[in-house]
């Protein structure tokens, strides 16, 4: 995540703080703090919104895109925990009186917000479900922006404050309505087609040929792919696992994680059409480095196969290690053990957890010639890999700046228990 980004979101957070520390002292303060809390919620909301666009400029400020969708979630959350504060803090003033079917409007926004964060913080929902009732949050966004406007306040539309805070409610909408135009059918996507299907250890590599020019991708990149097929129609983002060819060709080499992944080796087909947007992602080599190691972990290989691809010979070493559950396990191995060959600098360490037992930072420190606190360490796989690793390598004295990582996954159960017991309680009053 970048700095510059989070100050961002701060900063805005922070300009609607002198108002209401005005209208505080000349009304009920703890009826102002919930007013606060809403008019925050509202930006946070308008702010994941514009995050989900995917437009491509944001990655410059907040980082990468799985960068961004992690931010996404997060400030998702947090704006559910202000919106709660704010329903059970009295909002009322003392001289304002309440509507109730306006108040109804934003209990319902509450309530479908926050039905939705625990659908994405519960993993056990299908990616599919999660993925269609997701594109219901702007709606309830739209009711929380007509709460806010009708509702009575110590304050009007016209003001500094009350413009302020309306232009998020603008900014939000106009953004869930460009993700609604845009990404339900990859609208503006390239037309790609079938090339080739190829089996590659325990994952399916699969080529496609750009109809008309493709995608400019940098090697560790991803795009959203949708395949034009029965059963196939969603859109997923998958790692390009190459370079792209002189033909603009792309490879996306998948694992059967789940229903759809699952279903890709039975029914896509050579000859089928796709649609892919992108490119997306800030995974990339450094320009300049004393030595290198790579740790993928199953399907985390990906990026890693494509900077071999595009890779010269390395003027600094690289050490990769793939950590596999056996050998069967290891896609697309041959062109690792390829670049193995033709460059000195290059080592490839395949890890077969069942043969070898567990990759560690002691068993990657003992094997590197390079000081392991000069190396620029990268890393792609499960969450809890990631974080023993970093870790220990923290502990072995490497710089937190020195161990970077693709977000491998971005639903993740923060929180859930909580807001549970949170919906249970409210429900029973």
């Amino acid at each position: 995540m970048r700095l510059q980004g989070l100050i961002l979101i701060a900063v805005l957070l922070a300009i609607p703080v002198p108002w209401f520390f005005a209208i505080a002292l000349k009304q009920d303060p703890i009826a102002a703090f919930s007013q606060f809390l809403g008019a925050e919620a509202l930006i946070l909301m308008a702010v994941t919104q514009l995050l989900a666009t995917r437009l491509r400029w944001l990655e410059a400020i907040f980082g990468g895109l799985d960068r961004i969708y992690v931010l996404h979630k997060h400030l998702a959350i947090t704006a559910v925990a202000a919106v709660m504060l704010h329903d059970t803090i009295d909002a009322d003033m003392d001289e304002l009186e309440r509507a109730t079917t306006l108040n109804e409007i934003g209990e319902i926004s509450l309530y479908g917000i926050l039905i939705l964060v625990a659908l994405t913080v519960a993993t056990f929902i299908p990616y599919h479900l999660w993925r269609w009732t997701h594109q219901f949050i702007g709606i309830f966004f739209t009711l929380a922006a007509i709460h806010y406007a009708l509702i009575l306040k110590p304050f009007s539309l016209s003001d500094p404050l009350g413009a302020y805070i309306m232009a998020f409610c603008i900014l939000g909408f106009a953004a869930y309505l460009y993700s609604l135009i845009f990404h339900a059918k990859l609208r503006g996507a390239k037309p790609y087609i079938v090339e080739a299907i190829d089996r590659t250890g325990g994952a399916v590599a699969i080529t496609l040929k750009p109809i008309g020019l493709g995608l400019r991708a940098a090697p560790g990149q991803f795009a959203f792919v949708r395949f034009q097929a029965r059963d196939l129609g969603e859109v997923h983002p998958f790692t390009l696992s190459n370079a792209p060819d002189a033909d603009g060709a792309l490879r996306i080499t998948v694992k059967a994680l789940g229903d759809y992944t699952a279903r890709l080796a039975s029914v896509l087909r050579p000859g089928m059409t796709a649609r892919v947007s992108g490119p997306f992602g800030r995974f990339r080599r450094p320009k300049r480095a004393r030595s290198e190691i790579w740790i993928a972990s199953g399907i985390g290989v990906t990026p890693f196969a494509a900077w071999t691809a595009a890779m010269s010979a390395p003027d600094r070493p690289v050490d990769m290690f793939y950590s596999v559950r056996s050998l069967d396990d290891a896609a697309l191995l041959p062109s690792l053990e390829a670049a193995d060959a033709a460059f000195p600098n290059f080592r490839l360490h395949v890890i077969a957890s069942e043969r070898d037992g567990r990759l560690t930072a002691a068993r990657i420190a003992e094997t590197v010639a390079a000081p392991l606190r000069d190396a620029e360490i990268f890393f792609c796989g499960p969450v809890s890999m990631r974080r023993q690793l970093a870790h220990d390598f923290r502990a072995a004295g490497v710089p937190a700046k020195r161990f970077h990582f693709e977000e491998f996954e971005i639903r993740t159960g923060i929180g859930l228990t909580a807001l549970a017991h949170w919906v249970m309680g409210r429900l029973r009053r």
